[in-house]
């Protein structure tokens, strides 16, 4: 596509959208730009034809779509920045976590069309799960924001009151099943595996279990029926967890998160 993207926020999360949409074929690295305040981190992608730039204002020329992928203690400094360049004919895309979008227009004392928009790491590798969530005014704009994310994995529309819920559960959520992933490789080098052996194991068991739910779209449950029989090693593990509070201690972790995301943007 033709259209121009301006990605304000160089880190990780930028990168890889950029890099997602030009992957997807659908856009070209020459209509986006991205800017980071060491711009010179990203030399190597001034290779690839990205343009890039310290310089958040000419970052916005000709650009229609502006994705905010920046931090939430650096939002007010950036929009008191831009916002004299800012119209009602842009799409702001904030993946900005705790603000929201009556927020965004209060700082830059204008109505403008926001969908917001909360990706995970795993953006870096096409794979993440992404919540998008607009208002009246940008409703009919999600589906842009969604053909954007879905570059880079899969995408979800929800209301904008579930976005902090949503961190916790998808964006906080990588490292909560990440560390699960952690303790089954511990577990498994106590038991009899060298620890790169355990790792690998308990991975891709893992991304077993899930691609398990997504292609058969079934319950957790009815596939670990499938798994446990009658006094056997299965069902005697997962109740030794459930004694010790895994389910109940997982499902604590997401909602302190959640409730956290919510003061993580301070006006």
């Amino acid at each position: 596509m033709s259209e121009k993207i301006a990605i304000i926020g160089g880190g990780n999360i930028g990168v890889a959208l950029a890099k997602g949409l030009v992957k997807s074929k659908k856009y070209s690295s020459s209509n986006i730009t991205i800017t980071r305040r060491r711009a010179a981190k990203l030399d190597r992608l001034v290779l690839e034809g990205y343009r890039i730039t310290s310089d958040n204002i000419a970052a916005l020329e000709e650009a229609k779509i502006i994705v905010l992928a920046i931090l939430p203690q650096q939002l007010n400094t950036v929009l008191m920045e831009i916002k004299d360049c800012l119209t009602e004919e842009h799409l702001i895309i904030p993946v900005v976590s705790g603000v929201s979008i009556s927020e965004i227009n209060s700082q830059v004392e204008k109505e403008l069309t926001i969908v917001r928009a909360m990706p995970n790491t795993a953006i870096s590798i096409g794979e993440s799960m992404t919540c998008i969530a607009g208002n009246e005014q940008s409703k009919s704009h999600i589906p842009i924001v969604q053909e954007l994310f879905d570059t880079v994995g899969t995408s979800l529309v929800i209301t904008e009151d579930q976005m902090s819920s949503a961190t916790a559960l998808c964006a906080c959520g990588i490292a909560f099943f990440l560390r699960a992933i952690r303790a089954a490789s511990q577990g498994g080098t106590e038991i009899d595996f060298h620890a790169d052996e355990a790792l690998k194991m308990a991975a891709q068991t893992a991304k077993g279990a899930a691609s398990l739910l997504l292609e058969n779209q079934s319950h957790p449950e009815d596939e670990i029926d499938k798994v446990t029989s009658p006094k056997g090693c299965t069902i005697a593990g997962l109740n030794q967890m459930e004694h010790h509070g895994f389910s109940s201690a997982f499902i604590k972790g997401i909602t302190t998160s959640a409730g956290m995301a919510d003061d993580l943007y301070q006006t």
